[in-house]
């Protein structure tokens, strides 16, 4: 597992950069207005030569619950955890395969080897469903079993009564989407401004799959005709499919 003590990015491509995105992606990109779309004059070249949907990708500038639908659930994982390491944090994570219900590692910065974390943070990108208390015991569960007194669970959705209740006795902090935005917004705009680098890295929009940590390539189901993301791996035995969010 990575260690990381603060946001690793790259800068989102240039102007001149052009992104090739599948036509369900494409069309929600624009519809938010974060991508431009190509123009008439050369969409009938484009169409001869490639059968997805071409566009020029442009970032949102600022931090609002667009971000948080537009990115893919790696991004999301990297933004908290970038978070969590400008709050002084010492930060360690998993990429992929079975994390165990620990998507972070939170450590003192000034940790020895062999220290136990301070805290521990489960991360779920849902977006119509709000988290509710199983999920919440559950993270309760993996604390006790590491002996570790506080939690963190982040979310871009919301919580559920019973959640906060359970969460509120049992040591665990809850940070829903609006949570989210009002502590990004009070970092540095220099700080801001890097978790949006964070954000936006890479394939930003492609999900990254579970198990295998690579990105998923579109697919087309055979019976609707549907398309869908599916992983590269699935000749090697890699079953992981995931819905289009439109």
């Amino acid at each position: 597992m990575p260690w990381r003590n603060g946001p690793h990015a790259r800068a989102p491509g240039g102007d001149a950069e052009r992104d090739r995105l599948p036509r369900a992606i494409a069309a929600r990109l624009t519809r938010a207005g974060c991508i431009a779309e190509v123009p008439a004059s050369t969409a009938a070249t484009a169409a001869a030569n490639q059968p997805r949907h071409a566009a020029r990708r442009t970032p949102p500038e600022r931090w609002s619950r667009e971000v948080f639908e537009l990115i893919e659930w790696r991004r999301f994982e990297a933004v908290v955890e970038a978070l969590f390491a400008q709050a002084g944090f010492e930060t360690r994570s998993q990429a992929h395969g079975a994390d165990g219900g620990v998507d972070i590692w939170l450590y003192s910065v000034n940790h020895a080897d062999g220290d136990a974390p301070v805290s521990i943070v489960q991360c779920k990108q849902w977006m119509r469903q709000k988290v509710g208390v199983r999920e919440v015991r559950e993270l309760r569960g993996v604390m006790a079993q590491h002996g570790i007194v506080r939690g963190q669970f982040v979310t871009t959705s919301d919580f559920s009564a019973d959640a906060r209740e359970f969460a509120e006795g049992n040591g665990i902090g809850l940070h829903d989407v609006d949570g989210l935005l009002r502590l990004i917004a009070t970092r540095h705009p220099k700080q801001q401004e890097a978790l949006l680098r964070v954000a936006f890295e890479g394939d930003w929009w492609r999900p990254t799959c579970a198990s295998c940590g690579i990105k998923l390539v579109e697919r087309t189901a055979r019976q609707s005709g549907r398309a869908f993301w599916g992983c590269e791996n699935f000749a090697r035995g890699c079953k992981t499919q995931m819905a289009m969010r439109l």
